[in-house]
């Protein structure tokens, strides 16, 4: 009986919500130029619906591209016919989905004796509990401040972990795309992590001596939520675009550095829609304003995935920023931090030189801003489940990112400016 009631709510849970049944995953190995302007012109056809998880950047370098069941059959005809090499990386996107549901239902039952489990995923609700939890276990430690509201109103809300005291700080984000679940389960698992850690580990206690911390586990309640009632593969925010029929802007290109670059679109029906003018959207205003409220922020660090890549600027432009070589030693040091646990490999670069051109990214605003240590992490994996990470790795991924966070910490802490 247990077990049907679990199957009947799991079936209401995800009755309102898009499903994915027979979409595939292909991964795409473009040989020269010619194949990824195909690739591109393959992605303009809006009646494939297609999604790219990993867009087609130079060659020998693989796309991923979530197809929909109708378009399956299409595609790889145009990709045969066209001597674009791929294979299939996942075979029935709702499969993965159907387990992801279950796992969670199955994880809320078993929450209900009040323990927080940091290895499942959890709704916005739960987080903001969990974060209230954090806040009330560790008082003298821990606070909860609210930065501004999202679009539909929602609480934007920030841990800061301080000791006291006028300090330089720490910036750290997760979840600015609404489907890149981990990232928000792990800065969850650092916030406990980090509370837990004063007064008990010789490097947290040290790095919260001498600066505060300011992390904010979910920078697009919004597109979360969507992504948990509607539509699992939602990126963006929920803004309405005056004139047009297509909801949300994508918030990682609507900071103002090289606003509408490279890398944006200026089609708001696109995933990676910039908006229509930068800072335009109230979660990236509320960030914006309180980093320059603060006047001390001395490193942003924010979570994306998937992809394993460890990143600094510049996005919007391919040229070198001032502090290269400091902020390429810093991020090889963090990156080898990380693989030292489980072996998790990370290429390190500028966003330009290792993964593509994209303008009005956050990390190249807090850079420009004045905030030298800006680094993007893009965590687990390289596309064998891609957005759809299951909840097992989500301890393992916390653990090794961790590991990278405080070395990146630490040389802040270390090289006061």
């Amino acid at each position: 009986m247990k077990l049907i009631l679990v199957f009947g709510a799991l079936f209401g849970h995800i009755y309102c919500r898009e499903t994915f049944v027979g979409d595939q995953v292909l991964e795409v190995i473009p040989r020269n130029e010619e194949q990824i302007r195909h690739l591109v012109e393959l992605e303009a056809e809006e009646h494939l619906q297609l999604d790219f998880w990993k867009s087609p950047t130079i060659p020998g370098e693989t796309a991923h591209v979530r197809v929909p069941f109708v378009s399956v059959q299409a595609v790889k005809v145009f990709l045969e016919s066209q001597g674009i090499a791929y294979s299939i990386m996942i075979e029935d996107v709702q499969v993965l989905l159907d387990k992801e549901n279950e796992e969670m239902l199955l994880n809320q039952r078993r929450e209900r004796n009040g323990n927080f489990n940091f290895e499942a995923y959890h709704t916005l609700e739960e987080i903001s509990q969990a974060m209230d939890n954090i806040v009330a276990e560790h008082p003298g430690l821990v606070s909860k401040v609210n930065i501004g509201h999202s679009f539909e109103k929602r609480p934007m809300n920030v841990l800061k972990f301080s000791t006291g005291g006028d300090k330089p700080a720490i910036w750290l984000d997760a979840g600015i795309h609404a489907r890149e679940w981990v990232t928000q389960a792990t800065a969850l698992w650092t916030a406990n992590k980090i509370a837990s850690g004063y007064g008990n580990d010789v490097s947290i206690t040290s790095i919260l001596d001498m600066m505060d911390i300011f992390l904010l586990p979910v920078a697009n309640p919004d597109g979360y939520v969507f992504s948990q009632t509607n539509n699992r593969m939602w990126r963006k925010n929920r803004s309405r675009i005056p004139g047009s029929r297509c909801v949300g802007v994508d918030l990682n290109r609507n900071w103002d550095a090289g606003f509408g670059g490279p890398g944006a679109s200026q089609n708001p029906c696109s995933d990676s829609y910039r908006g229509p003018q930068a800072t335009c959207e109230v979660e990236v205003k509320s960030i914006v304003n309180f980093i320059q409220s603060h006047g001390r922020i001395k490193a942003f660090i924010t979570l994306h995935s998937y992809s394993q890549l460890l990143m600094f600027p510049f996005g919007y432009t391919c040229t070198k920023p001032d502090n290269f070589d400091e902020l390429n030693e810093v991020a090889q040091k963090a990156a080898r931090s990380l693989t030292s646990l489980h072996g998790t490999k990370y290429k390190v670069g500028s966003i330009c030189s290792v993964m593509y051109q994209a303008s009005g990214g956050s990390i190249d605003w807090s850079y420009d801003y004045g905030i030298k240590y800006s680094f993007a992490f893009e965590l687990r994996d390289t596309g064998r489940y891609g957005f759809l990470l299951p909840a097992n790795q989500i301890l393992p991924t916390a653990e090794e990112t961790w590991l990278g966070l405080k070395t990146i910490m630490e040389h802040v802490r270390d090289h006061p400016y």
